[in-house]
């Protein structure tokens, strides 16, 4: 039966979203939230085990969970994985009172205040800023695109993907509930997530790129590059793509494709390219569908999961060779971002996305983290500028102002 304060719709969203976010966190459990590209609902998972898990990446025969992975392989092909013990799912479109799954909250509800005070002291605690706080600053990032370029002359490479960390001051008052429901509100085609895992790190994010998705029978994937400003009343009617744009998505896109090759998968469908909307930002995107009964390929999610990463987007072409310069002439970890993050086997479904358009929440700061594809046609500066816009996807919903 509901809790009657709830019943009488006392609680705004806000509310019962921070105190279920402070009482989880509060108490050191592995917290995960998302909301879906186009979806009304907002699915919160709590892992109250106590134990960081590392799993093998068989998504087929895990239990229902959430999985993060980072940019680099890891030696033992694990990914961090929080299992839903708890799990609760919001209706955007109706009032708190109307919904009567919701769990009813506990006795002693705080204010947004205080529980806005308590998931920060979560967040804060126990981690280590000074290791990964550098900025990226102009001159070095400019320089690792020009050593980009200068790869591709030579004909080490045909595509690569630097990245670039920017310090965000978070405000006194920096509401972490306030700016995943901005997000929410904001970005209605991305994968607006938030994840909280005690000594490894919280992470907030607005990610446009899925890597792998499985309902039933069916497998999806996508190939998303190329990106430009949304201008005007009508930008998806509008905007022009450039040769080198053009040929950068189509980079992602082949190498997609063989991968299919590589497990001698040829009954696939492939739609696009088409122009998509993620923020302000305009990307080209093709999307791949198999069905896996027909294909008698179960297991598709799990081998393309390992194929796939780290894709094209966010490493380059050929893979090995972008790979080894992106770890040798980067000078930060990129940790968590370009890896991928999703929720597993949740009502019979798995949603797996880069994890782009990403910050990391530390003490008193967030580390944005951008990167963009360099092929030979590229220009330094206007791939600076890419990274500014990148930046600002997660930068403007993270001060905002009390009125919010």
């Amino acid at each position: 039966m509901m809790d009657t304060t709830l019943k009488k719709g006392i609680y705004t969203l806000n509310q019962y979203l921070g105190n279920v976010l402070a009482n989880a966190m509060s108490e050191g459990h592995q917290v995960a939230l998302w909301r879906k590209p186009k979806s009304s609902f907002l699915q919160v998972l709590i892992d109250t085990t106590g134990n960081l898990k590392r799993t093998p990446l068989q998504i087929e025969v895990l239990p229902a969970g959430f999985i993060v992975h980072p940019f680099v392989d890891q030696e033992d092909k694990k990914a961090f994985f929080l299992e839903a013990n708890q799990y609760l799912k919001i209706d955007l479109n109706y009032p708190l009172e109307e919904q009567e799954s919701l769990p009813v909250l506990e006795e002693g509800i705080e204010t947004s205040k205080a529980a806005s005070d308590t998931i920060k002291k979560a967040i804060f605690e126990n981690i280590n800023s000074s290791k990964t706080s550098r900025e990226t600053n102009k001159e070095a990032f400019l320089t690792l695109v020009e050593k980009g370029l200068a790869a591709i002359e030579a004909g080490h490479l045909n595509k690569i993907v630097p990245a670039r960390t920017k310090k965000l001051k978070l405000n006194q008052d920096f509401d972490l509930v306030k700016s995943i429901l901005s997000m929410v509100k904001s970005y209605p085609n991305a994968f607006i997530n938030f994840f909280h895992i005690p000594s490894i790190g919280s992470w907030i994010g607005a990610s446009p790129e899925v890597l792998i998705q499985t309902k039933g029978d069916n497998f999806s994937t996508m190939a998303l590059a190329g990106t430009q400003k949304a201008r005007g009343d009508n930008p998806l009617k509008t905007v022009a793509w450039t040769q080198k744009e053009i040929e950068e998505q189509a980079l992602v896109s082949r190498y997609i494709v063989d991968c299919f090759k590589k497990i001698r998968l040829r009954d696939y469908d492939e739609q696009g390219p088409k122009t998509v909307l993620a923020g302000n930002l305009l990307h080209l995107r093709s999307d791949f569908r198999v069905d896996m009964r027909r294909t008698n390929f179960q297991q598709l999610g799990s081998v393309m999961l390992e194929l796939l990463h780290p894709t094209s987007a966010v490493c380059g072409m050929p893979r090995k060779p972008a790979l080894d310069f992106l770890l040798e002439n980067e000078k930060f970890d990129r940790c968590l971002f370009a890896g991928f993050i999703g929720p597993v086997n949740i009502e019979e479904e798995t949603s797996i996305y880069v994890n782009l358009r990403t910050a990391q929440l530390l003490d008193g700061f967030a580390l944005l983290y951008a990167g963009a594809g360099v092929t030979e046609d590229s220009i330094p500066e206007k791939e600076w500028e890419e990274t500014e816009m990148k930046c600002e996807i997660i930068s403007q919903h993270l001060n905002l102002e009390n009125s919010l």
